[in-house]
């Protein structure tokens, strides 16, 4: 499992993209800032295809909280490292079904147990 940086590619399972945003400067991998729980927490989602208003679809618009994929071990500042396999539900529908998780990590460089 990679730590995940700002570089990080998470999607929505119909493919909308997670805006990034993070808050720990503390450490960084070749450059780039180290994802910590809850960065991929509460973000905007862009690019959600999964609208048709005549069904009643609604497209995938923000984060809900992360199910899985914070390390048991490893933190940052008290906040657990994200890991490549960071997992949460959005709220698109059928509500409670859709997720998001981790398309690429971001760097390759650096693994860790959960």
């Amino acid at each position: 499992m990679q730590w995940l940086t700002e570089d990080a590619l998470l999607v929505c399972d119909h493919g909308g993209r997670v805006n990034n945003k993070l808050s720990q400067q503390l450490v960084e991998i070749a450059g780039r800032r180290v994802m910590v729980a809850i960065d991929p927490e509460g973000r905007s989602i862009s690019g959600c295809p999964n609208a048709d208003v005549l069904m009643g679809m609604r497209p995938c618009v923000t984060t809900l909280p992360v199910k899985t994929g914070y390390s048991d071990f490893i933190a940052i500042a008290g906040h657990p490292v994200c890991l490549s396999t960071v997992r949460g539900l959005t709220d698109g529908t059928p509500p409670g079904t859709v997720d998001y998780s981790v398309k690429r990590p971001g760097q390759v460089l650096v693994e860790a147990g959960s």
